[in-house]
């Protein structure tokens, strides 16, 4: 499909926006929305809310002097739009692809991402920190946090949206409100109120009421001052962010540039202190009929024909390791009526939807808060309840004070069920579930599970369901599955129990999760070289199979750990309990495989792995390494 767009063609840098008309910008933003979803069409990747910010894009970088001036994006998959117009639209269809931009703000790929932000509410804190930052500093840029597309719903924007009220700093907060979820419908009238309320003339206006108001008694003042926050409140729904500290503004047509820019241009100009709230509402998709309705299939989507909307998804017959958790854990609930699921506005991505679909009222999407839906998940199990916390691994970071403090000290049984573990491809470093092995191995109590296989999947879940007495977790990786036979029904494993899937006698490959077909790949290789192998899956990394880690121990010259993890997690479980049975002092020659100390950029997931060095070829030669055929390996390896 070609497409035609004159005047986005002379837009290299924002200023070359700040010379056109009105009437030219609004054809820059249909230009700018066609070439969104033809770029997007070719690459896959954010599509819906890139295209609810168009108008407010333009309408920012019309207005404001970036990159001097900070323009902050949350959640960053809104930042596409940006993108084109900050000297990249000659690689955006390289988005999220090796060696591409990258589907988020990343400060390392332009001077214009003055913050990266892949993980939400973080856009109020950051702002403040560069408010504060400048004025310190003596300086006059404006600081401008664009939030939106649910990253409201996480605590974090609250605590940054307080303390902004708190300190007074000049900062301009613009939520992006593409649910409708906040304000009434927005129309000529409320536009015109914003840009009147916005305006410097009303913002004297209101302070000179106020000191006019402080001669009258306490009781009268304060009532004067209340009364006029709470008739701005009827009008325009902001008594919430007034009551935060922030002077509310909105809310206006998101998409309507003769409503935008007065009232931006009013933000900018007006250089009292205190921070701005201006409330924009947007429509999620907007202008491209497919993603307006359907908003949730085309937050990210694969490549996809832009005249249908028919997205290119690859035809297999094997089961995403996703949807067999999500039937996996309704097969458990339709026998046990305790068992409930939380995600965090990840529904669909979680199979959490699916859940819901079949147990309405077990099924709770708490939006964009892992720490309240740790607690809360604590909470139901502290009452006999047996929730699974279903949460990508990369996000439940978050909430690790909450797992320590609420769930692992009190023993209590939440199942933390952690899709996206290991490496995720297009979504690149900050999506990467690879720490949870790490940063969950070291709780006392904590019982861990990674699943090699589908199959293996299936009887991690009924596992989970029987695990009563202390929490537990549960990895898997994206994507689909292996191809292996699904059990009729899971059937719980002996906690702590690995199993032998090769026998061997020189090296012993322990591997630790979905790495597993790739041992059994190595195997074969060191096979053809003469080389016996024996190859285990782990299955627990705690409590750790310790007559199995003693066996492949005593039994091998090479004992071989791997796993898609970073360092501190399963293999430094095994080497702990290894050097603890002084096994380490009888010269067995063990090589952990873990994911490289250095954050991995977005591609293929195989090239991911291949580039962190955990691909069958790099264990075989990790073999022959220890086993002292080093030379002859590596330059096999390096010319592979």
């Amino acid at each position: 499909m070609t497409i035609e767009t004159p005047l986005l063609d002379q837009i290299k840098w924002p200023r070359d926006l700040r010379r056109l008309s009105l009437a030219e910008l609004r054809k820059v933003a249909d230009e700018l929305r066609a070439e969104l979803i033809d770029a997007v069409s070719t690459t896959g990747g954010h599509l819906g809310a890139g295209l609810g910010v168009v108008e407010l894009t333009v309408a920012l970088h019309h207005l404001f002097d970036t990159p001097d001036d900070i323009l902050i994006w949350d959640v960053g998959h809104q930042c596409y739009p940006h993108k084109i117009l900050t000297g990249r639209r000659d690689r955006i269809r390289t988005i999220r692809q090796g060696g591409g931009l990258s589907g988020f703000t990343k400060r390392s790929e332009s001077e214009y991402d003055p913050f990266g932000a892949a993980h939400a509410s973080t856009s109020v804190s950051a702002g403040l920190g560069f408010a504060v930052g400048r004025d310190l500093q003596h300086g006059d840029k404006n600081v401008i946090a664009v939030i939106g597309d649910g990253a409201l719903t996480g605590g974090m924007a609250y605590e940054g949206l307080n303390h902004a009220g708190s300190l007074g700093n000049r900062l301009i907060v613009i939520l992006n409100d593409n649910d409708m979820s906040i304000a009434p419908p927005v129309g000529a009238m409320s536009a015109y109120l914003s840009r009147l309320i916005s305006s410097k003339s009303y913002r004297n206006l209101r302070g000179t009421a106020h000191s006019l108001a402080e001669r009258f008694p306490g009781v009268v003042e304060r009532g004067m001052k209340r009364a006029e926050e709470y008739a701005r409140g009827l009008v325009s729904g902001g008594t919430l962010f007034e009551e935060l500290g922030f002077f509310y503004v909105g809310p206006i047509d998101g998409h309507n540039l003769d409503h935008l820019i007065p009232v931006l241009k009013n933000a900018r100009d007006d250089k009292a202190d205190g921070p701005i709230l201006i409330h924009a509402v947007t429509v999620k998709g907007k202008g491209y009929n497919p993603a307006e309705k359907s908003a949730d299939r085309y937050h990210g989507v694969s490549r996809f024909e832009v005249n249908t909307g028919i997205q290119d998804k690859s035809k297999t017959n094997v089961p995403s390791f996703t949807k067999v958790f999500a039937n996996s854990l309704i097969a458990e609930a339709e026998k046990d009526d305790k068992i409930v699921a939380i995600t965090a506005a990840m529904p669909s991505g979680t199979g959490v939807d699916a859940f819901q679909k079949a147990f309405p009222d077990r099924a709770f999407d708490v939006g964009l808060a892992e720490q309240h839906a740790v607690t809360f998940s604590a909470g139901l199990a502290a009452d006999g309840m047996k929730p699974f916390a279903v949460i990508y691994s990369t996000f439940l970071q978050r909430a690790f004070d909450q797992i320590v403090h609420d769930v692992a000290i009190q023993s209590l049984p939440v199942r933390f069920a952690m899709d996206r573990a290991g490496l995720v491809g297009a979504d690149g470093q900050t999506h990467a579930g690879a720490y949870d092995i790490a940063y969950l191995g070291c709780l006392p109590g904590m019982v861990l599970m990674a699943a090699a296989d589908e199959a293996e999947l299936v009887h991690m879940v009924a596992t989970a369901v029987a695990i009563d007495d202390r929490p537990s977790g549960l990895r898997y990786p994206r994507g689909v599955g292996f191809g292996e036979p699904l059990p009729d029904r899971g059937e719980p494993l002996p906690i702590g129990k690995g199993r032998v899937l090769r026998e061997g006698s020189t090296v012993a490959i322990l591997s630790y999760g979905a790495r597993l077909h790739e041992a059994l790949k190595a195997a074969e290789d060191l096979a053809a070289r003469g080389i016996s192998t024996t190859v285990a899956d782990a299955r627990f990394a705690k409590p750790i199979d310790e007559e199995l880690t003693l066996q492949l121990a005593r039994e091998h010259d090479v004992l071989i750990t791997i796993e898609e993890g970073s360092i501190g997690g399963f293999a430094s479980q095994a080497l702990h309990f290894l050097a603890v049975r002084q096994m380490l002092d009888k010269g067995l020659k063990i090589r952990p495989m873990v994911l490289p100390d250095r954050f991995l950029d977005q591609d293929k997931p195989d090239l991911q792995y291949e580039a962190a060095g955990l691909s069958a070829r790099h264990i075989a030669a990790t073999a022959l390494e220890a086993l002292g055929h080093g030379d002859t390996v590596m330059e096999e390896v390096e010319s592979a």
